[in-house]
């Protein structure tokens, strides 16, 4: 007898899951509050996607990298095929709604070995995306008080503001998800309403902008890398690291209402706004640059922070660093409660070392507090090189990068290998799921290489691109570790049982 494999339907066509029940049927008990509707469920990982983050962090990166040509074509380019990644991604996240999102979808569809490496691949990725976001918040910041105070930041004074920023988004992670879900609503009207004031002031104020022909065509190389194609290639870090975190999504399943669609929709709208937003905020930057070299070295250290000050003068360059701030502060919080959500997680089912601790439930937040905790130390800890190192930021980019994009593709690659096996839920792509699945995967494999391949010439301590360091060296750990703690580790079989229950209602304190 054949199978109808569903296509996507609206999903007021069917009737609302009951999530709960969904859970249960999946091996878990339900311990976290849910509270967040269809909406905040996207806007967690619009928020942890930020343009406004991402975009304006590493803009300066891609004037060096390929310049006006590659950032413009390359944000095309790579938007298309990440919005295959997240369709591909989404179809998966709705047969399995649980915080562990992508290592239990591997797990699920694979074995225990996949759910494995998956799940340490994404830690990585979403750790170092805290230490990336936070950071970059802290450079910005840093720019800000060089503006309106004349205080020339330094490594010491950006990392004392790194820390602070790491402990409010702890702090506000504490008060449960409702809080977080009302700030990321919140941050999406900031997002837009953010690039719509960037975009119109950059537009109107300047007397001169660029030409077309500059921002779509001017290639510029500062590499030390000849290979022109090669550098475009590297070029593509920008958009690819901003592209990231809208598993985030799926992360904060288990407390959103009707999970199996609002999960999977939230992922794929928050990759297409981002796509369109991000777009309009790179032209508008571009267009406006008065000065590209200086632009480049900005003595502020953040070069849309000199587009801003040439292109409006001072006091319009402040309202716009503090409009980028209070995103990139909102897209940090968010950060923080996905990666908080998959330590819980990872620890619910015995991965993690001291997981006793850090599956640990507040029963008057129903949050994850030590998770909360444990993210925000490891994401300071990744950051500490940049003490020492001016181009360990960019490390720290690489790290989200190298390590939270193959595990997008693991479940996805997965979910192909299983052909008929695979029980899609409510929200599925039907006949479009094998060729935008394959897309995906060859996608993430080509970008997966490239991003572990050097960005500068000549290759130095200081320029070394540090990606694959990071990836051996969690690849190594996970081995390590797997013949440590692989007689505990485990997803609960269907239906739960006995001593994973125990364990969740001794995690509640």
């Amino acid at each position: 007898m054949s199978r109808t494999v569903p296509v996507s339907l609206p999903h007021e066509s069917r009737p609302p899951q009951d999530e709960e029940a969904r859970l249960r049927e999946l091996g878990y008990q339900p311990v976290l509050a849910r509270r967040m509707g269809g909406f905040g469920n996207f806007a967690i990982s619009f928020s942890v996607i930020s343009i406004l983050s991402g975009c304006m962090t590493l803009y300066g990166f891609g004037l060096a990298t390929g310049g006006p040509a590659v950032m413009m074509w390359g944000w095309i380019g790579v938007g298309a095929f990440v919005l295959c990644v997240a369709l591909a991604l989404a179809e998966v996240t709705s047969a399995y709604p649980t915080s562990g999102a992508l290592y239990y979808m591997a797990d699920r569809l694979g074995g225990r070995r996949w759910g494995w490496y998956t799940g340490w691949l994404n830690l990585l990725g979403l750790l170092g995306a805290i230490a990336g976001i936070d950071y970059g918040a802290a450079l910005f910041t840093g720019a800000f008080l060089k503006l309106q105070w004349n205080i020339t930041p330094t490594p010491g004074s950006t990392f004392l503001i790194f820390l602070c920023i790491l402990l409010l988004h702890a702090l506000l992670n504490l008060f449960g998800v409702r809080l977080v879900s009302v700030l990321n609503s919140i941050s999406v009207w900031w997002h837009l309403t953010g690039v719509a004031v960037i975009v119109g002031a950059l537009a109107l104020v300047p007397d001169r902008h660029q030409s077309p022909g500059f921002v779509f065509t001017e290639f510029v190389n500062e590499t030390g890398w000849a290979n022109p194609f090669y550098v475009a290639a590297i070029g593509l870090l920008l958009a690819q690291y901003t592209f990231s975190g809208y598993d985030a999504s799926a992360h904060l399943s288990e407390e959103t209402s009707n999970a199996s669609v609002s999960a999977a929709k939230g992922i794929v709208r928050s990759v297409w706004a981002s796509w369109i937003a991000g777009f309009l905020l790179l032209a508008g930057l571009t267009f406006a640059i008065q000065d590209y070299e200086g632009t480049a070295g900005s003595e502020t250290g953040v070069p849309p922070a000199q587009i801003f000050l040439d292109a409006l003068g001072s006091d319009g360059a402040t309202v716009l660093l503090l409009v980028v701030i209070v995103a990139q502060l909102f897209c940090g919080n968010a950060e923080v409660a996905a990666a908080s959500r998959m330590v819980f997680a990872f620890s619910r089912d015995n991965a993690l070392p001291g997981s006793a601790i850090w599956r640990k439930v507040s029963s008057r937040t129903q949050t994850p507090v030590p998770a909360v905790w444990l993210s925000v130390s490891v994401a300071a800890v990744l950051a500490l090189p940049s003490l020492y190192s001016a181009t360990a930021y960019g490390a720290v980019t690489a790290i989200n990068v190298i390590g939270i994009t193959p595990a997008y593709a693991i479940p996805v690659y997965l979910r192909l290998r299983a052909g008929d096996r695979f029980e899609p839920g409510p929200w599925s792509l039907g006949r479009w799921s094998r060729p935008i699945g394959w897309i995906a995967v060859v996608w993430v494999a080509c970008v997966t290489v490239l991003f572990c391949l050097p960005q500068r010439s000549p290759v130095t301590v200081d320029s070394m691109n540090y990606a694959v360091v990071a990836l051996a060296v969690v690849l190594v750990l996970a081995t390590v570790w797997w013949y440590v703690a692989r007689r505990s580790y485990g997803t609960p079989a269907a239906y739960g049982n006995a001593r994973e229950q125990a364990q969740i209602e001794e995690g509640i304190v």
